[in-house]
């Protein structure tokens, strides 16, 4: 069960005029082995300056948030006639100051902490008030900690916009707040391994750093609202520190750089923790504008499309459909695992793939369609695994989409062709097959840059003749041994081999808060 607690480009943010001066202008450190990527590996990185400046910030930019909710809860009395009760609630997380403009200081946090459901029920719980109750009011204050009880000095924030996919806020302050010194940078450029810093406050009781590295560059978060890239990371973080910036040292500059928001963990994987990678809030926090709502009106990914694909794949002599500009196919393995395969534009002339993407059953509690296993590219030579800890954040986002978008084109193509041979039996079959033919038209011509994407990819990273190939039979037709890792995005680990996290399922993630209550457990 997993509790679920912005590209920019790289620009200095200023500091508030009362906090401390900017950091000093520093000089690239010379390369060093544990700096072979875009982040550091080791806090050996920091550089002397960036290290003596964090210590001698005597004024944080990380603050602790009070959301507070009184909600009205009606019932009958035993003369029938109606009463009318308020509980108040409240709960404790974590924000930073990023910008100041227009006389008003910006804050991020997550959207959980500071948004209170307008009316409980089972699906939007708040603990300590019954179904059925109304939000009648809400405040948000920085506090101290948890237990501050002198409301004279908090200092009041408002909501400027909420983003519920990506589980983000800004809150707006009069207040002239210190803001965070350091540049923004790139999620999509972490790999497995880099060392990060998360400021916040566990449990809403003090401010606290926790250090820890990624142990997974890459993580799609679908559940219920949530529609954002994670990536994984193996600090020991508490509830309050959601909404924790979450920072990488550069092996440019050797200072910190903003990577991420942490908002949530896994709650039976005693340190996985999830962060939302900055590359997603650009407009969030640069505009003030969220990003666009999914499209709901698509066909579903789901285990009956995954059935009917796996089906249609095995009784097939065929199993072809178009993306883009080239070939993709599927292929069933005996395990139940599905192969698509996706091939050159000089196809059928040379049948080798150029990617191979392995789609792993879901288990009864993951939902969905299937799980992202390995990944080969391939060429004239035969086809090569590239192990995911060879896999940056950015390279695994374009694995995903590629994977998602060979998904429902195979769907939405095996429909179309299905729905053929009885097109002209009515005028609703006809309309039908019609309308599928536009959509897989539209399809065609919008995965072009994927498919060309895809092929660049293959150039990159197919084997040469230094390296050891693999006939494409054996890989479509043969399961891996026992106990080899399959888990591409599903099942984060460090470099060797290690047990899978607990499966996604309806009760894998909460968010990362427990309002209302009493005592430390009401942190965010």
């Amino acid at each position: 069960m997993v509790w679920w607690t912005v590209g920019l480009s790289v620009v200095a943010v200023a500091l508030a005029t009362e906090g401390a001066p900017p950091p000093p202008a520093l000089s690239a450190p010379a390369a060093a082995p544990f700096c072979e990527g875009e982040y550091a590996d080791s806090y050996s990185a920091l550089s002397p300056q960036a290290r003596a400046f964090e210590q001698s910030v005597k004024k944080k930019y990380t603050y602790c948030v009070r959301s507070t909710a009184v909600y009205e809860c009606l019932s009958y009395g035993a003369e029938g006639n109606v009463r009318r009760s308020r509980t108040p609630v409240s709960a404790h997380g974590t924000a930073f100051a990023y910008r100041q403009q227009a006389g008003e200081t910006l804050l991020l946090t997550n959207e959980h902490v500071v948004e209170w459901p307008d009316v409980t029920s089972d699906a939007h719980p708040v603990e300590g008030v019954p179904s059925g109750c109304k939000r009648v009011k809400d405040g948000l204050s920085i506090v101290e900690n948890e237990a501050d009880a002198y409301d004279r000095d908090d200092i009041a924030l408002s909501m400027a916009v909420a983003d519920p996919q990506l589980d983000l806020a800004v809150l707006k302050s009069k207040a002239p707040l210190t803001v965070l010194p350091w540049k923004v940078g790139r999620s999509a450029a972490l790999r497995e391994r880099d060392v990060v810093d998360v400021r916040g406050f566990p449990l809403g009781v003090f401010n606290a750093t926790n250090m820890g590295k990624v142990i997974s560059a890459y993580d799609r978060d679908e559940y219920k609202d949530w529609y954002h890239d994670d990536f994984v990371i193996d600090a020991l973080l508490s509830q309050g520190n959601s909404g924790s910036p979450v920072l990488a040292i550069s092996c440019k500059t050797g200072e910190f750089e903003l990577v991420g928001v942490y908002h949530a963990g896994y709650s039976r994987g005693s340190a996985l923790n999830v962060v939302v990678g900055i590359d997603q809030a650009r407009d969030l926090m640069n505009n003030l504008r969220r990003t666009p709502k999914r499209n709901e009106g698509t066909t579903p990914l789901d285990a009956l499309a995954r059935a009917r694909v796996a089906k249609r794949a095995e009784v097939s002599a065929t199993p072809f459909f178009p993306f883009g500009s080239r070939i993709a196919a599927v292929f069933p393995r005996a395990d139940g695992t599905l192969l698509f395969a996706l091939y050159g534009q000089d196809f059928p002339r040379r049948v080798h793939p150029l990617v191979v993407l392995e789609d792993l059953p879901a288990g009864s509690a993951d939902g969905g369609f299937g799980r992202a296993g390995r990944v080969w590219f391939g060429g004239e030579r035969g086809l090569l695994e590239r192990p995911r800890a060879e896999q940056d954040a950015e390279l695994q986002q374009q694995l995903a989409r590629l994977l998602d978008a060979l998904r429902r084109d195979a769907t939405l193509a095996f429909s179309y062709q299905d729905s053929l041979p009885s097109s002209d039996e009515s005028r609703q079959t006809f309309d039908t097959a019609a309308r599928l033919n536009k959509t897989l038209e539209r399809t065609i011509v919008a995965h072009r840059d994927l498919s060309d994407a895809a092929a660049e990819l293959a150039d990159r990273f197919a084997p040469d003749v230094t390296e050891s190939a693999t006939r494409t039979e054996s890989v479509l037709k043969n399961p891996p041994p026992p106990g080899i890792h399959l888990g591409l995005t599903s099942e984060p680990r460090g470099g060797a081999p290690a047990a899978a996290p607990p499966p996604r399922d309806s009760g894998a993630r909460q968010p990362a808060r427990t309002p209302g209550g009493e005592g430390p457990s009401r942190g965010r």
